[in-house]
């Protein structure tokens, strides 16, 4: 009797770590229609002026992205972007990442990623970069990052538009 307990108590545990652990059918939708290779093609803000020399993901300027070329691996959840301007004095770059969906209770789904190094370990002491997903379908992206700049409430939004295969 003791061992059926026991059974049943490690076998409730895994049920509820697995139900814990899984990802929405919406969010695996995501994972798949984000697969591929995308170009974020531009970089608007809503509510702030003059961040064109603030550095984002802690990379590099503003306007170094526009025209960066990203990749996401679905199955394996890596991926990379790469910088590739240099007409503004932009350093080329590859950055390897690793992302997924966030789903937070009861608001938008969001795309999470962490910058990497070569050896595949978490940089910036392993915090990352959550943005809403405000669009996703025919082959646009557009995510938005909240912020505060200068006291005002605003947003930064990059407007991806997928690569052909």
């Amino acid at each position: 009797m003791r061992s059926l307990i026991t059974g049943l108590i490690i076998t409730v545990s895994i049920a509820i770590t697995l139900c814990a652990c899984s990802v929405s059918n919406e969010a695996r939708g995501m994972k798949r229609e984000i697969n591929g290779s995308w170009v974020l093609q531009t970089i608007v803000t809503e509510g702030i002026t003059g961040i064109a020399k603030t550095t984002i993901f802690n990379e590099a300027e503003f306007g170094c992205f526009i025209g960066s070329e990203w990749n996401f691996i679905n199955n394996n959840s890596m991926g990379s972007y790469e910088l590739v301007d240099r007409s503004i004095g932009c350093v080329p770059l590859t950055r390897l990442i690793r992302w997924t969906i966030y789903e937070p209770d009861g608001l938008d789904k969001e795309f999470q990623f962490k910058r990497l190094d070569d050896r595949k370990n978490a940089m910036d002491n392993g915090d990352g970069y959550r943005l809403k997903i405000t669009q996703l379908e025919n082959g646009n992206m557009k995510l938005r990052s909240e912020l505060v700049f200068d006291g005002h409430p605003g947003a930064v939004i990059y407007n991806f538009v997928k690569k052909p295969n």
